[in-house]
Parts: structure tokens; sequence; C-alpha cells
């Protein structure tokens, strides 16, 4: 039910994706030595494609997701979008972090608004329709005059996403974006992002430290290792969708993935 690539095997096929991962490697200064964060991290995302970072604290999960969305630079190395490189953010690559971020003086509709006010909507809307379908794809059509702190953790994040698609970028990338919130919380928005990817078939990059939520939303899984962060291996999860998080074949690759940690606890 499932298989594994080598990182030499995400290496070959980074020609095709859209988003392509070169030999990357981070060193941080420090006032007493160099922190390598990053060595030689290779792979790609096709498009289309659901792709989960796993790894355990400090691994650079998101350094490498800050790498991609432009906003640090790869120490060496080199990331692609589309063929180009990367070397800042841009309206190709919508961002989601796991703190919602969103401004508390404004209304949902308003901070949906937010991107739009400088790009302008996308051809065939008006920024007051964009708002309307991405407040719909996340199932708050209802928020829209309400204030931040008048909604739920999960609801801020639904609405980080609504503002992050709103540009209608082709990439979604997304940093620990459930990592806040209950268990029950957390099936509803793995259930909404899903919903949200099958409509608009957005290429997603999504970090986590949550094996079984990478397991339920990921076409692949990019495993790392510890510090300095490095790609252990790339494992496909070939499971057709709605996932049962107790069956055979999920708890195999959950298995799977969380015998690389192990792997590296015991050396």
């Amino acid at each position: 039910m499932n298989s594994t690539e080598t990182p030499g095997d995400a290496e070959s096929g980074t020609d095709t994706a859209q988003i392509s991962i070169d030999d990357v490697s981070k060193v941080y200064s420090s006032e007493t030595s160099p922190v390598e964060a990053l060595r030689d991290v290779s792979f790609g995302v096709e498009r289309g494609e659901f792709v989960s970072i796993v790894g355990p604290s400090g691994s650079g999960k998101s350094t490498i997701f800050r790498i991609v969305a432009g906003l640090e630079a790869a120490t060496e190395g080199a990331v692609f979008v589309d063929g180009e490189p990367v070397t800042e953010p841009g309206p190709d690559r919508g961002m989601v972090f796991q703190d919602d971020a969103l401004f508390p003086w404004r209304t949902v509709a308003e901070n949906v608004a937010y991107g739009l006010e400088e790009v302008g909507a996308p051809d065939g809307y008006t920024v007051a329709e964009r708002v309307e379908y991405c407040l719909d794809l996340v199932d708050l059509p209802d928020k829209a005059d309400a204030y931040p702190k008048e909604l739920s953790g999960g609801q801020r994040q639904r609405v980080g996403i609504a503002r992050a698609l709103a540009v209608d970028p082709p990439i979604l990338l997304m940093d620990e974006p459930f990592g806040s919130v209950d268990a029950r919380t957390k099936a509803s928005l793995h259930r909404g992002l899903l919903n949200i990817w099958t409509e608009t078939r957005k290429t997603i990059c999504f970090v986590t430290h949550d094996i079984e939520e990478a397991v339920y939303l990921s076409d692949r899984i990019v495993v790392f290792s510890g510090a300095p962060g490095t790609v252990l291996n790339i494992v496909s999860v070939d499971i057709d969708r709605p996932r049962n998080r107790t069956g055979e074949a999920f708890t195999d690759i959950k298995g799977q993935v969380l015998s690389y940690f192990e792997d590296e606890e015991a050396e």
C-alpha cells in the first residue's frame, strides 16, 4: 500500500517539480560557534501535490519553510519555483503560520482582503466577491463582520487560510498551522483543508511535527533528521481519501515514519 523514495530519487525528480529544493544548507552565526540548521537538503514538490515535512524539534523544518517562502536565504544551494530562483516572498506563495497573525482591529472580511488591497483581486472577481468566495471555502460566511477576538482558535486559523488564498496563489506554504488547537478542532481543520485542496488543487507544502497529521493529509512525507536537518527519506502515502486513522495501511505508514525517529534516538 505504500512505497518510498530515497533522497537521490527525490533529487532526480526536481526538474519537473513546481518547487525544487536543491542542496540547501543553512548555517546561523552565533556568539559562540556557527549553528548548522540544514545540510544538503534536496527534494521536489509537484504541481497540485500535498507534501508534508516532518522531523523532531530543531530539525530545520521551519527554516526550510522560510527559505521556500523567501523570508530568508540559504547559506548554500537554492530553491526554485517554476524554474525561477526564490529570492524574496511573492504572490505565488501564500503563507499560513501557527500564529494566525490576524489584525485585531480589522474585521474578518478586512483581514482576508488585506493582500488584495496591494495586488488587486484575481481575474473575474471584485475584492468583495473574492473575500466572499474565500470565506465560503473555509466555511465562515457568517463571520465576515466579526473581529478576531470574537472567534475561536480554529476559526482564526481558517481566516488565516482564507487570507492566504485570497490572491489565488498556486502554492500554499503552511508552518504547523494547527499545532496550537485541540484534537477535535484539529480533525475538523484537517477535513476542511482537504476539501479546500480538492476544490482548488493548490500545491501545498505543510510543515508539522505530528506524524499522524502528515499521514492523514499528505501525498508524500519528507522525513527530516535531527539537527542539522537532512532528508532521511521520502515516504509515499498511497491510501485513498478519506483516510481511516485506525486502518491497517494508515497505521503501517505512521509506524514507518516513526521508525526513522526511533532509529536516530538509538544511534
